[in-house]
């Protein structure tokens, strides 16, 4: 059965071209007789940056979700990435679907048993950091704790809060505000949630106050 393969092409600045990329990957692909069905390309993006900031690299990781291919070719690991923790994962992802992984420059191919156990191996050191960094994570959170500090979400001053409220009353989005004064969209979601939840309880306080009047007057 032929395979169905994917190229990833990829060069940090905008003076580079994929042209060299694109030629030898299509060679490679006509001498093992894969059938190339798609060419993902990120042109002038350095490799250090994450998925979202390369729609070449998006877009081919959702083409693996949906098993739209069987294999990705790529001319270096490092056209994937730069970050150990973003190879390791991109691996692991791939591992996942079954998708095997071509690459030009280390010569590894996990459609061979060589290339497939070195592939495995890979998944193991994958899991293995996941490992590292949970570990790290609970033992910052433990030093945290033991040293009195506060764990939680950070605080913003009065003035944010207040200048928040106000563009809420002007009816804007949540957006549209987050944008406006400069925060996340999580703190305005956070601080016009509370707002609500505040003149939720007035009312309700009220309504029982009326009640209790109304109450103590027919009495």
């Amino acid at each position: 059965m032929t395979k169905r393969v994917a190229l990833y092409l990829r060069v940090s600045t905008s003076d580079q071209t994929t042209d060299n990329q694109r030629r030898e990957l299509i060679a490679v692909a006509s001498r093992h007789s894969w059938d190339v069905v798609k060419i993902f390309e990120d042109s002038g993006i350095s490799g250090a940056k994450g998925r979202l900031q390369r729609p070449g690299l998006d877009a081919l990781l959702k083409g693996v979700a949906r098993k739209e291919f069987g294999m990705i070719a790529a001319w270096s690991v490092d056209r994937l990435g730069r970050s150990l923790q973003d190879l390791l994962s991109l691996l692991g992802e791939l591992h996942a679907k079954g998708v095997d992984l071509y690459l030009h420059q280390q010569g590894l191919d996990t459609t061979t048993p060589a290339g497939k156990a070195m592939f495995q191996m890979m998944g193991v050191f994958a899991e293995f950091e996941r490992s590292m960094i949970q570990e790290r994570v609970r033992a910052g959170l433990a030093r945290v704790r033991a040293e009195g500090r506060t764990l939680g979400r950070p605080t913003v001053s009065l003035d944010v809060e207040n200048a928040i409220r106000a563009a809420r009353a002007s009816g804007l989005g949540l957006r549209k505000i987050a944008t406006k004064i400069g925060v996340g969209v999580s703190v305005v979601q956070r601080v016009v949630g509370a707002s609500e939840k505040i003149g939720t309880e007035n009312v309700s306080t009220k309504s029982n106050v009326r009640q209790l009047l109304q109450q103590r007057s027919a009495a």
